[in-house]
């Protein structure tokens, strides 16, 4: 049976269908309970293929809220071909952060305190991109001594060389 058949419960009236081989068909009370039977079906066959894509999304889906004041790390490696923090491509941090929750913007989208280094990028993000920090004192970054220029990018000075081969 053709899908527009199946659904509409008629032939499709392009003149592809118009000429049958074979002998024709009566219609009567048969047709009315033929339809209501693949209706039926059809509707069967959609709530499977609806509940096999939920159990593929719900795999995937991580039920995650913050609380206002808690300390979130901010995924950064979404931002393709961007230069990120000095580096670009595989070196590039994954993670930036630690910021603090400002406030909640509905179910999925949080405001972030940013320090003002920063105030060139929107503080509102979605939940797919924090991760929940687990305080350690050794991951505290100073963004004080860290100039950004306009495209949020910033010159690497040398400290010291730790290492030297020859």
């Amino acid at each position: 049976m053709a899908p527009y058949e199946a659904l509409y419960g008629r032939r499709c009236r392009s003149p592809v269908g118009w000429f049958e081989l074979g002998e024709a068909r009566f219609f009567g009370t048969d047709l009315v309970q033929d339809a209501l039977d693949k209706v039926k079906l059809i509707q069967e066959w959609l709530r499977t293929a609806q509940s096999r894509q939920k159990s593929y999304t719900d795999r995937k889906v991580r039920d995650v809220s913050y609380m206002v004041g808690e300390k979130v790390l901010l995924n950064v490696s979404l931002m393709k071909g961007v230069m990120r923090f000095g580096k670009k491509g595989k070196l590039s941090p994954q993670f930036s952060g630690s910021f603090e929750v400002f406030r909640s913007i509905g179910e999925v989208a949080y405001e972030l305190a940013l320090p003002p280094s920063l105030s060139g990028v929107h503080p509102v993000f979605h939940v797919s991109m924090l991760r929940k920090y687990i305080d350690d004192p050794s991951h505290v970054l100073d963004f004080r001594t860290v100039q950004l220029d306009g495209d949020l990018t910033y010159d690497v000075k040398l400290v010291a060389i730790s290492e030297r081969q020859v």
